[in-house]
């Protein structure tokens, strides 16, 4: 299973992962002790291990404990994918065992913060020694509420345009990404003289053709929401919604299962999906196959973030917060993060990171992976409607999947709007 196809099997199969010991030592979480208090000096970290991280992540466990003698660490199996870990957590703020540190992402952490689950992190960054200065600004942003950070960057990704040389060559078209969507619908008629692999495949919308989309609707110049101003009745949004369905309508885009198995089987000619993948990719893929940029027009902000950062319950002892943290800085230090993103693909979090030598030489040699870190510039947080609001990603990706099938967009972006704007009302506004 692809990281990003994490979606399907929540609806699917509905089920929150029992605990499983991954790490440093032995135990699912917790030792028999109060759910309140733990274990003294053991950090329980849940965790999806988003890009395959599993071994990674019991190797930066281990190496942390070598380097603070008397702590242990637990890498618990919190779920197989990021909404499962919000589920697992929610449960236990019910009267669970609460972690030490758990993985939340781009979807699932402002309402954990909005409802005042996850601690405010600045008032502990001085005595822990985190320098948040070093990480991404646009990826630290994306954790801010109310001048505050409820989270650190960990696995970060953007969308890529991911292509097959050898498809784009036989139609006639130049290596690179198209550099906007029209000139992709210019292709477009190359690439369908390539037969059914000639199409590029993309998720549907259980699966984020919402958080794709997203890059799209902003090339145009709509966007999901204005802050808490649902704006998918805005003409823009509506004329980037009409060109998707054309795509489909054309049958230049079609809706894959798995998009990356499509792709590295020869069966599709390029497919949208994250930073992620790549790391999968490079295993499977017995073709030359380049990145690219989200097309967009010169200028323009039209890639968003996301991705999952590490962040820690309000519901326990100062003692684990603060131990919690020296953990997290840990983990996602320069060192540490040139390991994880060069292991699975996701984005260097630190600045320090792509100063590094081995980095250096890394992207050097990988230009599929320079790709992501030359894009960051052209990114920015993504709309409220799709990560603020509850359900919002879902409601969005729902909405898509009607237009996919020919339904009329402008009547499909009325309902979302209307929609989106009352889970505001109800659920939003209140706690402001």
């Amino acid at each position: 299973m692809t990281d990003l196809n994490r979606r399907r099997f929540l609806a699917l199969a509905g089920a929150t992962a029992s605990a499983l010991t991954l790490g440093s030592c032995a135990g699912t979480g917790g030792s028999g002790g109060d759910a309140a208090e733990g274990e003294p000096g053991t950090i329980n970290f849940w965790s999806n291990h988003p890009g395959l991280s599993k071994d990674l992540e019991v190797k930066l466990g281990n190496d942390f404990v070598a380097a603070n003698a008397g702590t242990k660490v637990n890498v618990v199996d919190a779920g197989a994918n990021y909404e499962e870990v919000a589920q697992k957590f929610n449960a236990a703020l019910s009267g669970g065992e609460l972690p030490d540190v758990l993985v939340t992402s781009d979807v699932t952490w402002f309402n954990l913060a909005l409802n005042e689950a996850i601690t405010p992190l600045d008032d502990m960054f001085s005595a822990a020694g985190v320098e948040t200065e070093d990480y991404v600004d646009s990826l630290f942003a994306d954790y801010e509420f109310k001048d505050q950070h409820y989270a650190l960057p960990y696995a970060r990704s953007t969308p890529l345009f991911y292509y097959n040389k050898a498809i784009w060559k036989a139609a006639g078209l130049p290596d690179r990404g198209p550099k906007t969507w029209q000139e992709f619908a210019e292709w477009g008629p190359k690439l369908a003289s390539q037969g059914a692999k000639g199409a590029m495949a993309i998720s549907d919308g259980t699966d984020y053709l919402d958080w794709y989309f997203q890059g799209m609707i902003w090339s145009f110049g709509g966007a999901y929401s204005k802050e808490w101003k649902p704006t998918f009745t805005d003409p823009k949004s509506i004329e980037a919604g009409k060109f998707l369905q054309k795509l489909f309508a054309d049958k230049y885009l079609r809706i894959a299962t798995e998009p990356s198995s499509d792709f590295s089987a020869g069966i599709a000619s390029g497919f949208i999906d994250s930073t992620s993948t790549l790391g999968g990719l490079a295993e499977t893929v017995k073709f030359d196959f380049g990145t690219a940029f989200l097309p967009a027009p010169k200028g323009v902000l039209s890639c968003p973030t996301g991705g999952g950062g590490l962040a820690i319950p309000k519901g326990i002892s100062d003692e684990r917060k603060a131990l919690a943290l020296k953990f997290i800085n840990f983990i996602t230090s320069t060192e540490n993060t040139v390991t994880f993103s060069q292991a699975t693909g996701y984005m260097p979090a630190r600045k320090s990171a792509l100063k590094d030598p081995k980095e250096i030489a890394y992207l050097k040699a990988n230009p599929n992976s320079r790709t992501a870190v030359e894009q960051l510039p052209f990114t920015k947080s993504q709309d409220y409607a799709r990560v603020f609001v509850p359900g919002g990603g879902l409601r969005i990706g729902a909405a898509l999947d009607r237009i996919a099938r020919g339904e009329d967009v402008e009547q499909v972006f009325g309902q979302l709007q209307t929609e989106t704007q009352q889970v505001i009302d109800r659920d939003i506004t209140p706690k402001l």
